[in-house]
């Protein structure tokens, strides 16, 4: 009697696995294809733009105020992070020297105050125009690409939970096979 039971509660377990490691597989391959949706949409979307670093020894990328972006000189922005590189690294040095470091809330509250002032105008254009691509190059472009990789890692670990339940479903039907 012992035996019959320990027989239907090896059955019901080994269903179960079975169940978890399909569960599993088909959140490994969800994972895989949002991995593979994110990063690709982002290259596509970004090498589309043509954006590109200056080229090494440039002016417009001098190492002692890029030192960060010298990896990236002459470079497509095309993933992720280079468009963080970019966005922060790039846009944003180049923004902090349009007004004085102001943003371009600060300038635009200056600018409606003073309308009449052609540099604050300019100012205010220069400030929206450069915070606007650089807050699509941070969203549209890096978030998304982040969540890319999240997805991939999470595809990674569901495949290797399935792969370690697989195992435990086959020592579980050599186990049952043995109580016959």
């Amino acid at each position: 009697m012992a035996s019959t039971e320990r027989k239907a509660i090896d059955k019901v377990f080994i269903l179960l696995g079975v169940v978890a490691t399909l569960a599993l597989l088909g959140a490994s391959l969800l994972g895989w294809y949002g991995y593979h949706f994110a990063t690709n949409q982002v290259h596509t979307e970004l090498a589309a733009q043509k954006i590109y670093f200056p080229p090494k020894g440039s002016a417009g990328l001098d190492p002692a105020e890029f030192p960060d972006l010298q990896q990236y000189a002459g470079q497509l922005v095309d993933n992720g992070p280079k468009a963080k590189a970019y966005a922060n690294g790039f846009i944003g040095r180049h923004l902090e020297k349009v007004a004085g470091g102001k943003t371009y809330s600060e300038v635009s509250t200056l600018a409606m105050k003073d309308p009449t002032n052609p540099d604050l105008q300019k100012q205010k254009a220069t400030l929206f125009q450069g915070e606007t691509l650089r807050g699509l190059l941070l969203g549209d472009g890096y978030a998304y690409w982040t969540f890319g990789m999240m997805a991939l890692y999470a595809s990674v670990a569901a495949l290797a939970g399935a792969i370690v339940l697989g195992i435990l479903v086959l020592l579980g039907l050599r186990h049952l096979k043995r109580l016959k």
